[in-house]
């Protein structure tokens, strides 16, 4: 009786992005009772979670296979025993903590930086490039020192261009999401304002009216999101970008080539001719960066070279992505697709 009236709630409130906030499945427990997994798995997941948080939204956990555990969608979110088994890779393997002249800023380029607005994000991908950041309460609230943020690019005039990002800036109420856009906004330089976010992916409902709407006022402005498999493009993402694109804020798509997820040729088309679609532009597809603990993401550089030429002879060059691997001793992304 009382899981009935749990589901006629969730069911109700599904569309609202707090409830969906509010009802992430958080801990290995939780997620273990959902997938009816053995004790051994679960012993698995909690000592990964000791490292790096486990947390998915209901909507995101609802396009997941529970029982395959190797469903593309599952081994985005769920901890993997192979997170602690280093054998290559860096925490920080782009710098970006050599690359920070003032706390919650990265500069790695002469015209445009990063801020790192918080460290919270509705789901933790495992492949994420920044899961070293997921335990540091310091960088939650970015408040404290946004002021300071501000002053350097103030007092930098080469840059024109500025990239929310974190974490992930939408989880940030329209308020202080609005307020440091007004203040990014406000400095005469700065030309081009860049959001980096998941929620058309995992959690739509964060896309609302209200907004789009405030969103539109600091325009030009750019999303860049990140689709990586063909079944994460729904009704409901695909109502978040319509808002986006129909209020006049382009959105891109940053694809990372996951072994298992997307890495083969019908999968990869699938999702390509899928953004074009609904109207995403596919931006990038990256290299999965060499993270501690993500070397089971990796996929070798002659297969995407492959998957990518049969991309190239097959499908309209509205779907092609640049095939490209971030590194920290070169200029810009490196091009793959040569």
């Amino acid at each position: 009786m009382k899981m009935g009236k749990m589901a006629i709630e969730a069911d109700r409130r599904w569309g609202d992005w707090h409830w969906q906030w509010r009802n992430r499945i958080t801990t290995p427990e939780a997620l273990a009772t959902l997938a009816a997994v053995p004790k051994a798995t679960l012993k698995k997941w909690q000592a990964v979670a000791r490292h790096y948080p486990l947390s998915v939204t209901p909507y995101f956990l609802s396009l997941a296979s529970l029982k395959d555990p190797l469903d593309p969608i599952i081994r985005q979110f769920v901890p993997d025993i192979r997170e602690l088994h280093v054998a290559t890779g860096k925490p920080d393997p782009l710098d970006e903590e050599g690359h920070m002249p003032v706390l919650g800023l990265i500069q790695r380029y002469p015209d445009r930086c990063l801020i790192l607005a918080t460290t919270l994000c509705a789901v933790y991908c495992r492949h994420c490039n920044r899961k070293r950041r997921w335990a540091k309460p310091e960088a939650v609230n970015v408040a404290p020192y946004f002021s300071s943020i501000v002053g350097y690019i103030k007092e930098t005039p080469k840059i024109r261009e500025v990239i929310l990002s974190g974490g992930d800036p939408l989880v940030l109420p329209d308020e202080v999401l609005a307020d440091m856009l007004r203040q990014l906004r406000a400095i005469k330089h700065v030309e081009v304002i860049r959001i980096g976010t998941r929620m058309p992916v995992v959690m739509p409902m964060r896309i609302t009216e209200k907004l789009v709407r405030l969103l539109r006022g600091f325009r030009p402005l750019w999303v860049n999101t990140q689709f990586n498999h063909p079944r994460e493009i729904t009704p409901w993402s695909a109502l978040a970008c319509d808002r986006l694109v129909s209020a006049g804020i382009p959105v891109s798509n940053q694809s990372v080539l996951l072994k298992g997820i997307n890495d083969d040729f019908s999968t990869m088309q699938a999702l390509l001719t899928g953004l074009e679609r609904i109207s995403v532009r596919p931006y990038y597809l990256f290299q999965c960066d060499p993270v501690s603990g993500t070397e089971h993401f990796h996929v070798a550089v002659t297969r995407g070279k492959e998957i990518m030429k049969r991309i190239w002879a097959s499908t309209s060059g509205l779907c092609l992505p640049r095939y490209v691997v971030d590194r920290p001793d070169t200029p810009g992304k490196w091009p793959l697709d040569g």
